[in-house]
């Protein structure tokens, strides 16, 4: 059974920095992940939206170019080009974290990590097996979305924020619920590429975690686009 004086379980933004850290400061040092190395941030979240909406944003001063005296009377979208690319990013940063892993040498082990005991952590991928002792371990498994009862995700018509990254067709129509980040940014790109949005939120404003000002203007904004927003709304 290999030995570390410390696991990291979870290689998203906390787990890698963490690991990176403590490998700066002598401690031989594992990280653990199913997924690939940079967590739902780097891959599916933070960074990947980033580059969708620069697409959006893009795409908006197309269409609207004409208020800046450019004449563009044909355009074409290719979607799948679209996501592609904000693919393509996120595996790049991956690759530079694997990197960086590589550079300190950490243990890198790809698998889903299960406490036995304080020091003992059963890692399992595919078929195998394999068990590591660490005298310290830090937790840092991230979020993941959260199903309704009798609203479960089915990867097609509820789908969760991964399946939105990755659909091969702009939709006609799009409920999103819940108005934090991730759910603000999938409301402005789809909306600008002609989807029909519908924005629930269960709390009195949008992005509630920021300021007041803030969920104001963003507000006004997105009602401006058209953008359909459901505040102090549950579902069910």
């Amino acid at each position: 059974m290999a030995k570390f004086d410390l696991a990291v379980l979870g290689a998203g933004p906390g787990g890698y920095v963490a690991a990176i850290r403590a490998a700066q400061l002598g401690l031989n040092t594992v990280i653990i992940d199913k997924d690939r190395l940079g967590g739902i941030c780097l891959n599916w979240g933070c960074i990947p939206t980033k580059a969708l909406l620069k697409n959006a944003e893009i795409f908006h001063y197309i269409k609207n170019a004409a208020r800046y005296g450019i004449n563009i009377p044909k355009y074409t979208i290719d979607f799948g080009t679209t996501i592609a690319r904000s693919r393509k990013v996120a595996n790049q940063l991956s690759k530079g974290i694997a990197f960086l892993m590589k550079k300190n040498k950490i243990t890198h082990i790809k698998g889903e990590g299960r406490l036995i005991s304080q020091t003992t952590l059963e890692i399992s991928n595919g078929g195998s097996i394999e068990m590591i002792e660490a005298d310290r371990i830090i937790l840092a498994t991230g979020g993941r979305p959260s199903a309704f009862p009798g609203m479960e995700l089915d990867g097609e018509k509820i789908i969760s924020f991964k399946e939105a990254m990755i659909l091969n067709k702009i939709p006609k129509k799009m409920v999103i619920i819940g108005s934090g980040a991730l759910g603000v940014e999938f409301a402005y790109f789809f909306n600008e590429y002609g989807t029909e949005i519908h924005l629930i939120e269960m709390l009195p404003r949008i992005v509630p975690a920021e300021d007041e000002d803030i969920s104001k203007e963003l507000k006004r904004i997105f009602k401006k686009a058209g953008i359909n927003i459901y505040t102090g709304s549950r579902v069910s």
